[in-house]
């Protein structure tokens, strides 16, 4: 026999052992047909012509982090199962590589070197995708955990009802401190009670300087017109009273100026020191007893 013969024989043994009589690890079988789950399967269907197992001259495209590889097994190899496989690094160019795969399969059967360029145009395609995928922006679904959820929920809620209760008791003690309610039973911190001191006064600061703006941009914003009043009436009549007893006292000052002027002209020496102040004119009447002066005379 020769050896195509006896290479074509062990195959077919092999086929007949595990494609149709007994048990194969990576055969899937389905209501419509049979698949093969071995990794250098070509076409992914479980018969003759693709069965890696049961063809002892076989070859295949792989793809490995982004690069595609040509796989190769031959019958002279069979005996060396560490370098069964030949692998041949392709091109990146689509044309390139499919010249490739010819060269390499020349004198391989037609069915392996068309099926390794179907499969070979194939994954070509789905790496293209995943670039284009890569590039796009898409979005991320995020799992809801709802328990997690749930059980932060609680501890916030426990947490607010928790900080509400101390602030209330913080208050309660400040005013009984602020009362003197207990005395001197308790070794309270100044200092605490100071700063909470310090933070009431800075709230009613700062609430009695936002009234007092509001009611500066009140008073900014609204015009209002007044009737006047009868104070304001009675404040001009004394203004004009002043103004009358100023022009009488200017009267009585110019009075006293000319008899000071006739005075001096009489012969009188003058006054000498500073001088004083103008004072206005007054006139004094006397009055005599004339009858008991008579009387007395007579007698």
């Amino acid at each position: 026999m020769s050896g195509c013969d006896t290479r074509c024989l062990s195959s077919q043994v092999v086929w007949d052992t595990l494609g149709n009589r007994q048990f194969c690890s990576y055969k899937i079988t389905t209501k419509t047909q049979n698949f093969c789950r071995n990794e250098y399967n070509l076409t992914g269907l479980c018969n003759r012509s693709s069965c890696p197992l049961a063809n002892s001259q076989y070859a295949t495209i792989r793809e490995e982090k982004g690069r595609c590889y040509l796989y190769m097994k031959t019958i002279e190899r069979a005996a060396f199962p560490r370098r069964l496989w030949e692998r041949v690094l392709l091109n990146k160019n689509y044309e390139k590589a499919l010249e490739e795969i010819d060269e390499n399969l020349i004198y391989w059967p037609r069915f392996i070197r068309h099926k390794c360029k179907q499969r070979f145009t194939k994954i070509t395609q789905y790496l293209i995708r995943i670039r284009k995928l890569t590039l796009k922006r898409q979005r991320k679904l995020v799992p809801l955990r709802r328990k997690i959820e749930r059980r932060e929920k609680r501890r916030e809620e426990k947490a607010l009802v928790a900080a509400q209760l101390d602030n209330a008791i913080e208050k309660e003690l400040l005013e009984r401190l602020k009362q003197d309610t207990y005395g001197d039973i308790y070794n309270f911190p100044i200092h605490a009670f100071d700063k909470a001191l310090q933070q009431q006064d800075a709230e009613s600061e700062s609430e009695s300087d936002a009234e007092k703006e509001e009611e500066d941009d009140e008073d900014m914003d609204k015009r209002e017109f007044v009737e006047a009043d009868d104070s304001d009436l009675s404040d001009f009549e004394d203004m004009d009273k002043l103004e009358t007893s100023s022009e009488e006292e200017q009267e009585v000052e110019e009075e006293v100026e000319k008899k000071a002027s006739r005075s001096k002209s009489k012969g009188k020496a003058p006054l000498k020191g500073p001088a004083r102040r103008k004072r206005p004119y007054l006139e004094i009447e006397y009055e005599k007893e004339t009858e008991a002066a008579t009387k007395t005379k007579a007698a």
